[in-house]
């Protein structure tokens, strides 16, 4: 019979460590004390985060006036923002889905993480339809439950379509993340000698005990979950992008914007995630566990979404040349040439031409050039949507209503109040919960594996 050896595969836990080993390093900043460095990066974040509030407050107060938005360029920051945070949520359901169902070993050191950032990204994204509307207390009847006025909601509207389906992404992506979660609870609820910890950890675990009948449950329904949210992963970002693709303008109505929306988002996603887990795995020092070939492999990964989203960004500009149609011409022309060509050119650079750098094996395997090109992607892919959303709209069919946006101090106090939000509830959980998952780390150990004969 032939021999199947796991000891011959590459290491996903780099060096000698044992399952002692593995708790004591995932488990150490939730027991040891804050350092300076992390009252700082929390009192950066949430300054930003009162930026926000304040801004956001003098909106509510004095209306959406406040903002840059004008007669034909109606949508901006607020929308741009809410596909942004959408996409950088992809990313966690992939990783952890998607990667689980085809047995990517690798993805143990990343999923824990990438799901939380999943339920901060879309938490930070649902606020800005709700503040869209500009009457944020009548948003209940965004949800068809019957009320005294007799209204109902047009489920012909793709907007609509976005509630349930972002509601939906993120309630699966939390229980999904809670399941996850429950073995490593309980070896916290072990491991504390701390009463109040000790019954909040018993409390959250569930009553596991590490048995093998609980064990059995556990991976049925982690596995039937993986299955329910890899959909989930194309459908919510194929109904945003439906937001702009069911209109009649010329540069939204397009049949490429599903796939290509839905590249978007898992490459700013996974630069989203390769940033933060950088600076994780260089503060608790968890090199071993979150390797460095971990993030190369996510660095393929970001590398073949890129050239995904430059073959679309290459795919709009024939397909408006060989309809013949002459405003599908001006559009893309003007966002190449226009008003914004700035924003354009900042958006190919990053997401095209800067992401070709992965080629070279040393730049995907060095840290600081990663780290920089992750964060060109995540700016790239913030211009994509404004040059989507503002190019667009402020050239409409009627020349003489056309206008220039420009974004004022409250849209980007809003914006760095979204990016305050996401990072304080990224700060608190590493804090607060293991950033990596004890027990699918242990899993791939090589003392772990069996070898057959």
């Amino acid at each position: 019979m032939n021999q199947i050896d796991y000891s011959v595969e590459p290491d996903v836990v780099q060096g000698s460590l044992s399952q002692r080993d593995i708790n004591e390093a995932i488990s150490k900043p939730l027991e040891t004390k804050p350092t300076k460095l992390y009252y700082l990066a929390l009192g950066i974040s949430s300054t930003l985060l009162l930026i926000g509030a304040i801004s956001l407050a003098l909106t509510l107060y004095y209306g959406v006036g406040l903002w840059g938005i004008n007669q034909p360029v109606g949508w901006a920051f607020d929308i741009v923002n809410f596909v942004f945070w959408v996409g950088i949520g992809h990313a966690g359901t992939l990783i952890s889905a998607i990667l689980f169902l085809f047995r990517q070993r690798w993805r143990t050191g990343i999923a824990r993480f990438a799901e939380a950032m999943t339920i901060f990204a879309v938490m930070t994204a649902g606020l800005f339809p709700l503040i869209h509307t500009g009457r944020p207390w009548l948003d209940g009847y965004l949800f068809p439950v019957p009320n005294q006025h007799h209204l109902w909601i047009n489920f012909t509207s793709p907007l609509i379509w976005d509630v349930f389906a972002v509601s939906t992404y993120l309630t699966v992506s939390f229980v999904f993340w809670y399941i996850g979660l429950i073995p490593d609870l309980a070896t916290l609820r072990e491991r504390t000698n701390s009463k109040v910890k000790k019954i909040i950890y018993s409390i959250l675990s569930l009553g596991w005990r590490h048995s093998n009948r609980h064990w059995h449950h556990y991976e049925m329904i982690y596995l039937i979950l993986a299955g329910f949210a890899t959909p989930l992963v194309l459908s919510v970002h194929t109904i945003v992008s439906f937001d702009f693709a069911v209109s009649i303008l010329p540069g939204w109505h397009t049949t490429i914007f599903p796939p290509y929306f839905v590249a978007g988002a898992v490459f700013s996603g996974f630069a989203m995630v390769q940033n933060v887990l950088i600076v994780i795995r260089k503060i608790f020092n968890l090199q071993n566990i979150i390797t460095l070939d971990t993030l190369e492999k996510m660095n393929k990964v970001m590398l073949a979404t890129g050239l995904m989203v430059g073959y679309a960004y290459g795919m709009e500009f024939f397909i408006a040349w060989y309809s013949g149609n002459p405003l599908e011409s001006f559009v893309f022309l003007n966002r190449a040439f226009g008003n914004y060509a700035w924003a354009y050119w900042i958006m190919v650079s990053c997401n095209v031409i800067f992401t070709q750098l992965f080629w070279f094996k040393k730049i995907r395997r060095s840290i600081v050039p990663m780290f920089i090109i992750g964060v060109l992607v995540n700016i790239g892919m913030w211009f994509e949507r404004f040059v989507i959303v503002v190019t667009t709209l402020s050239r409409d069919f009627l020349p003489t209503s056309w206008d220039y946006f420009v974004p004022t101090i409250y849209d980007i106090g809003i914006l760095l109040g979204s990016f305050g939000l996401f990072f304080t509830l990224v700060i608190l959980f590493i804090r607060t919960l293991p950033v990596v998952s004890i027990t699918e780390v242990k899993s791939v150990l090589k003392t772990s594996q069996p070898v057959h004969h």
